[in-house]
């Protein structure tokens, strides 16, 4: 079926959910904290077990549209009574034989938190694992909220945009996140059937302001600039061979990382000056040369100058990438359609010698100037705040552009505040007084651990916006007995980055 997002009965279906409490901590508390994590491992029996024999609302749309479970004609008719099992049928998300109600879509509570608040949304989409019990999926499929869509929700800077365009939108979580900081959004994506379900989430959830456009790329905004860009594209890596299935919701229909790299080199005519563009994605090391490096050379090749921050969060190699989006797309491990699948991706990754697959987060800006923010790296650790990075970025960038414009005389002359987040651990070899390793850790952001010299260790911990940095620096250069000034050339760069990383904030 196809959705069919009719604002009228989008309006009927909202007041149904809302009158029933069809949100996440409700339907957690109703089929119990264990089997709603279960759920998210892909497995409905416990909550069906959790609800039991329940038939009051709540229960029966959490059946129907949770964990795609068909019910009584008149129990969903009582659920809904707005919209009725005919409405849920008309919008495309249910079909209606005899009298039983059969999902042909899910709809789940989606909870966010932001720099204004919290809240929750309502997102269809197609049935997922859950709902079907596993198997191959469709090749049209449009996929619902997963790790990759939350943590580039999290991702975005939440500060105010006048225009913002979500390229390959899906099911549009990612327009609607942008919506709360922008005046209008453009949602494009090469699947009409995604533009159905990102324009009904958009009406169901009152999403005014978002545009959605059919079209590959940048096709469908060509001449447009924006003041941000987010984009969570089909970046997955696929053979082009027959046999093997191309995903509309990951798969670009590009070799290897093409795609990507067409993202990259050309989103800055599609920026505003100094607008930012945020995006997931995967990277090759190929034929000796580092995956870094060459999303860095797509980068410096842009034709508009482009100021970049690259985070690598993990590196595959090609069999344990392979199992990964095999195992995405519902084939079973072991069988010959998996093993002919494998031999495709393996087959694919040699023939450009390829020997490992990066996946991270991607944030470029357009330069207003000369180019100052170039920054590749790779970051490994868990981050204590994943789902809410947006913060972290912004208040990274503003630092970054503060002190651009401080020389170091400038910045000896700053006051610094240490981050409230930021802790000190000492390690000590056993009877020996002076420590061998100091580390400063991050509370917050990304989580870092840095080691530091005793001098840094001392400036950091006397940062509390009385005095200057450099009257610090010379204080402390007395009591270790060192040249202040040759303390201060060494200090000062690695201030610049602590204030850049958060440990330290300028007033």
């Amino acid at each position: 079926m196809t959705p069919n997002p009719d604002p009228a009965l989008c309006a009927a279906l909202a007041a149904d959910l809302q009158a029933a409490r069809f949100r996440s901590e409700a339907l957690r508390a109703a089929w119990g904290v264990e089997a709603d994590d279960a759920t998210g491992r892909g497995l409905r029996v416990p909550a069906l077990r959790g609800l039991g024999d329940r038939d009051d609302a709540l229960a029966t749309l959490g059946r129907l549209l949770v964990l795609g479970v068909a019910q009584p004609l008149a129990a969903v008719d009582a659920a809904l009574p707005a919209l009725g099992s005919a409405g849920l049928q008309d919008l495309g998300l249910a079909s209606v034989d005899g009298e039983v109600v059969t999902p042909r879509a899910i709809i789940r509570p989606q909870s966010y938190l932001d720099t204004e608040g919290t809240g929750e949304w309502w997102l269809a989409s197609d049935l997922d694992e859950i709902a079907t019990g596993g198997g191959a999926l469709a090749e049209d499929h449009v996929l619902g909220v997963g790790g990759a869509s939350l943590t580039l929700a999290g991702l975005q800077l939440p500060v105010p945009a006048a225009r913002v365009l979500d390229l390959g939108t899906g099911c549009g979580i990612q327009a609607l996140r942008a919506r709360r900081y922008a005046d209008a959004v453009v949602a494009t994506d090469l699947s009409e059937r995604a533009l159905r379900y990102a324009r009904l989430n958009a009406i169901l959830n009152q999403g005014e302001g978002i545009q959605t456009r059919h079209g590959s790329l940048f096709e469908p905004v060509a001449g447009e600039t924006f003041d941000r860009i987010v984009s969570n594209p089909p970046f997955v890596i696929t053979p082009r061979a027959k046999g093997v299935p191309d995903y509309e919701y990951r798969d670009g229909g590009l070799v290897g990382d093409a795609l990507v790299e067409q993202v990259v080199r050309g989103v800055g005519q599609h920026l505003a000056p100094g607008g930012v563009a945020q995006m997931l994605g995967n990277w090759e090391t190929r034929d000796g040369v580092d995956g870094l490096a060459r999303l860095r050379s797509w980068v410096e090749s842009s034709d508009i100058p482009l100021e970049a921050w690259v985070v690598e969060r993990e590196q595959l190699d090609p069999i344990q990438y392979a199992e990964l989006w095999i195992r995405d797309g519902g084939t079973v491990p072991g069988s010959p359609a998996h093993n002919a699948l494998l031999t495709a991706w393996l087959d694919d990754f040699a023939a450009r010698g390829v020997t490992g697959i990066g996946f991270g987060y991607v944030l470029l800006r357009r330069a207003v100037g000369e180019p100052r923010l170039a920054r590749y790296e790779r970051l490994s650790q868990p981050i204590p705040s994943e789902g809410g990075l947006g913060a972290h970025l912004a208040l990274a960038l503003d630092a970054h552009d503060r002190l651009a414009a401080l020389d170091d005389h400038a910045l000896a002359a700053a006051t610094l505040r240490t981050a409230p987040d930021v802790t000190e651990a000492r390690h000590h070899l056993p009877g020996v007084g002076d420590p061998q390793v100091i580390e400063l850790r991050q509370g917050a952001g990304f989580g870092r651990a840095i080691g530091v010299d005793p001098g840094l260790a001392a400036l950091v911990g006397a940062c509390d916006g009385d005095l200057p940095v450099g009257t610090l620096v010379d204080a402390i250069a007395s009591l270790l007995e060192v040249d202040a000034g040759a303390l201060r050339a060494e200090l000062l760069p690695r201030v610049r980055e602590l204030v850049m990383d958060g440990f330290l904030t300028l007033d």
